[in-house]
């Protein structure tokens, strides 16, 4: 079987047993602006090509703000993530296994993250090896690469984003947990806004710790409040990073998995999800112009007075907090407008290719850069002498021809069989052997479970 089979086969699959299936297209789509923006700011940073942001302003805003695929995939991990533990806390039944949680998040996640790092430190980035390069190596094997300066975006670019996404998931079986001695202790009719409270308050948490950070890290550096600052730069180190944890990013997501597990609930009224059906595309649109403001303005703070709306003192300088938190929630409009509206508004995620290029995401997300930057390395003097345009279709072209075929080859070789080595070991062992049926359909369900994670 060819891997182009292959993974038209996993997808096939995947749809029959997934009822969110759509959310593979949104997964690819997210990977994909991600590679626009690197497509488009790579080659300006090397000097390859250099206009004027003034010039095409709006085309150049809309491929500037591909860098927020990075937040979609945390709603996307905030929702898949939360659904487990949103129906325990719901409908009081059985918790999630803690133990299967944690399983299957290591061996889908870290077999691939590890040997792309070991191979992008050999083939690309041999000065890691030399012992001075030990100290900040070690925070890329525990996830702790957002929180310093010297590993930031450093090495492979994309990787701090795994880094926040690993934090999340270490943490959130942590957090459902002290949620559930809230909501549990409530009467069955105030649970859905015991929870809401419970995820509004990881939203606020994610804000709050955005301001504290930049406050103490970029505005004062020297400062500190009620303990040394050493202590204070420890606290920031766990709690911020470089740029946040994106908490209110994820709990956007948590917020719209709460959202589709109560409308999916019996006793919920069907009048709700009929006008969740009825308003989707209102829903849609809404998240789309709050996207399209965020555009602008996010070009803006690039590129000051290129839109003089959003130069306004007050927009200019309070964009870092709140811009995440809008963000997201423009996507969290959309999103919801798909997980329950008509056919007509998931046709373009259910494209064949769309859910294709989702199942391989990982290893696109992972991979992309370091392609790209030795293509641009050796292209350099040959690719300035194109217009932009034309030198922007070209990388898209070695992308299409060569990065995506190896990102399905390493994911037929090396994340199928971390995915298919972690489900034998988050079955659950106490099935009675008398019972097939009960054992298939868990091993439907775990299979169901894992392919529908992100990343």
């Amino acid at each position: 079987m060819t891997t182009g089979q292959h993974i038209e086969t996993r997808q096939e699959e995947t749809q029959k047993k997934n009822t969110i299936s759509v959310l593979d297209g949104v997964r690819a789509f997210a990977c994909l602006i991600v590679i626009w923006f690197h497509i488009y700011r790579i080659p300006r940073d090397l000097d390859i090509w250099s206009t004027s942001p003034t010039t095409h302003p709006w085309l150049n805003s809309l491929l500037y703000f591909g860098q927020y695929g990075v937040t979609l995939f945390f709603v996307l991990s905030g929702f898949l993530l939360f659904l487990p533990f949103a129906k325990a806390l719901l409908q009081r039944q059985n918790w999630p296994s803690i133990r299967r949680f944690y399983v299957r998040r290591v061996f889908r996640i870290l077999p691939a993250y590890y040997l792309s790092l070991i191979l992008i430190i050999l083939l690309f980035q041999q000065q890691y090896l030399q012992p001075q390069h030990w100290k900040q190596l070690g925070l890329f094997f525990v996830f702790l690469m957002d929180s310093s300066q010297t590993t930031y975006k450093q090495l492979n670019a994309p990787f701090w984003t795994l880094a926040i996404e690993w934090q999340f998931y270490m943490f959130l079986p942590l957090l459902t947990f002290g949620m559930r001695m809230v909501v549990w202790r409530v009467r069955p009719s105030y649970r859905v806004c015991a929870t809401m409270l419970c995820i509004l308050l990881v939203i606020a948490w994610g804000i709050f710790t955005r301001y504290v950070g930049t406050y103490f890290q970029s505005q004062h550096p020297a400062a500190t409040i009620l303990v040394p600052r050493s202590v204070l730069n420890v606290f920031l180190f766990f709690t911020y990073g470089i740029s946040g944890k994106y908490y209110e990013d994820f709990g956007v997501g948590m917020l719209l998995s709460l959202c589709f597990v109560y409308a999916q609930l019996p006793e919920s009224s069907l009048k709700l999800r009929h006008l969740l059906q009825k308003c989707s595309p209102w829903l849609c649109g809404a998240g789309v112009c709050c996207l399209l403001v965020m555009v602008l303005w996010n070009y803006n703070q690039r590129y000051v007075d290129t839109w003089s709306f959003f130069s306004h003192p007050l927009l200019l300088n309070h964009y870092y907090l709140v811009n995440q938190l809008c963000i997201s929630f423009s996507f969290g409009l959309c999103l919801l407008a798909l997980l329950f509206g008509s056919s007509w508004l998931k046709v373009p995620f259910n494209w064949p290719i769309l859910h294709k290029v989702g199942m391989i995401s990982y290893s696109l997300y992972m991979w992309h850069l370091p392609f790209l930057l030795v293509f641009l390395q050796g292209t350099q003097s040959w690719l300035s002498n194109w217009q932009p345009l034309q030198a922007y279709w070209i990388l898209w072209l070695w992308i299409l021809l060569l990065v995506i075929p190896f990102c399905a080859l390493f994911y037929r070789w090396v994340e199928v069989p971390g995915i298919k080595f972690g489900e034998r070991f988050s079955r659950r062992k106490a099935i009675p052997v008398t019972e097939p049926s009960l054992q298939k359909v868990e091993a439907t369900e775990i299979k169901e479970q894992v392919k529908s994670g992100v990343r």
